[in-house]
């Protein structure tokens, strides 16, 4: 009899023990946030500046600078208008860069400006692959440039090795010549880990020291700055006279480009930051790391919907036919209705999505990456790394490659340009010759 009341004791603490363990995973690995719906009416311009399909641009400034920023325009729409390029692809030429790319390059001038975590940055001829011209700095980096009339911007965070203990430590915003890499001025600030941006004349960026700057960027002259509460890791987008960004704090700012002055803030996010906003018809979209995913009215700063996304986004979103694309931790490629955040669709990527998507001729482009949240507190699913092009409306994927980690694709007329874990790869859609198909490079 007293074996059977142990054994039956036993089984109840068995019982206990999984219940409390499948609670403790249910809880580390699910979001905190309560999801709201939104409203197809409120707030929501499907027509004028605020739309994200935006004509193409003339032809001659394609040319000249195909893809100048961070997620492609000064919304940060990650939609590339301007080109048709469509898989299957053979590789033209690769560039190896020696160390992690985190943020992709940008196309200009026949050349992508590139920069690896440990401060190599390239100029890399578009056409052949060679490098045109590399300076070293001796700075982490975690950013895409930007580029205007000739001249190159990138931001740096601590000096190597990449120690960040030490929050209080230097970085700078630096300008350089496009066709030489020559250095034409520096300006001091905090760690930048902001992909700076560039809009009529002004570069606007965040930084460590909790504030963000907006300089000349001809003179390198401060027009003014603002201190926010807590470190600006996301980089700035911009539209109709204000820009928004957002703070390890959890909260959201719009300020007034030409001024400073705040229009708005919001505190809703119940962790940082990362993911740099994404602005289009009339709202703000960004991710939190508490795998939420949040739209706010642009002009009132009112919060119109949530929606849980996943573990972790630190991706940007891409916003093109009223849909909102972004990956998780998690594993999954969701897509949302941009209107109200009901949720259209979910890919299941083999690991965890750390880089900003890329939509382009109706296909949305994202890598996965294979150790990223390996050290996380909430689940983030480890597997191989890899580039995936699915079909934007629906969900299907039409292409994948064994070469990503952190941010998929950006393109000119000529060529689509991936970014792998250190490499950098052109190339070209497989054209039919004499009804017999090219086979795709090795």
């Amino acid at each position: 009899m007293l074996k059977r009341l142990i054994l039956a004791l036993a089984v109840l603490l068995l019982a206990g023990a999984g219940c409390t363990a499948a609670w403790v995973w249910t809880h580390r690995t699910e979001p905190r946030t309560e999801t709201t719906r939104g409203s197809s009416t409120r707030e929501f311009v499907t027509t004028g500046r605020a739309k994200p399909e935006k004509p193409k641009r003339p032809q001659k400034v394609v040319r000249k600078v195909p893809w100048p920023t961070y997620g492609f325009d000064s919304a940060r729409s990650h939609v590339a208008a301007d080109f048709e390029h469509r898989p299957p692809y053979r590789r033209t030429w690769l560039v190896e860069t020696g160390n992690l790319i985190e943020f992709p390059p940008v196309v200009a001038y026949d050349k992508l400006y590139v920069a690896q975590v440990k401060g190599r940055f390239l100029a890399i001829d578009a056409e052949t692959g060679k490098i045109a011209w590399e300076r070293r700095f001796g700075h982490c980096e975690a950013s895409s440039p930007t580029v205007w009339r000739g001249i190159v911007f990138m931001t740096f965070m601590q000096a190597l090795p990449c120690d960040r203990g030490d929050r209080s430590q230097r970085g700078f915003l630096v300008a350089m010549d496009a066709d030489t890499g020559k250095i034409l001025w520096r300006f001091e600030a905090g760690a930048i880990e902001s992909s700076p941006l560039l809009v009529r004349g002004t570069l606007y960026f965040g930084s460590w020291d909790h504030r963000v700057y907006a300089v000349n960027a001809r003179t390198k002259t401060l027009r003014w700055s603002f201190e926010a509460d807590d470190e600006v890791n996301t980089s700035v987008a911009y539209s109709e006279g204000a820009i928004f960004f957002a703070t390890d704090a959890g909260s959201v700012y719009s300020l007034d480009a030409r001024t400073g002055r705040v229009r708005w803030e919001r505190h809703d996010g119940s962790e940082y930051f990362y993911a740099t906003p994404t602005v289009a018809y009339g709202r703000v979209y960004i991710g939190n790391t508490n795998g939420a995913l949040y739209a706010y009215g642009a002009r009132s700063g009112d919060l119109l919907w949530v929606a849980h996304a996943g573990t972790y986004v630190y991706t940007a979103a891409a916003v093109w036919n009223r849909t909102v694309y972004v990956g998780s931790y998690d594993g999954g490629f969701y897509a949302f209705d941009a209107a109200t955040g009901n949720r259209k669709w979910r890919y299941e990527a083999p690991s965890a999505i750390h880089g900003a998507p890329t939509v382009m001729a109706g296909l949305v482009y994202f890598s996965s990456c294979e150790f990223c949240g390996i050290r996380a507190s909430r689940y983030a699913k480890q597997g191989p790394r890899g580039t995936y092009a699915l079909d934007a409306r629906s969900g299907r994927l039409v292409w994948q490659s064994k070469a990503g980690q952190y941010s998929p694709i950006v393109a000119d007329d000529e060529r689509v340009y991936l970014t792998g874990k250190t490499r950098v790869y052109a190339l070209e859609t497989i054209r039919r010759y004499g009804g017999r198909k090219l086979r795709p490079a090795a």
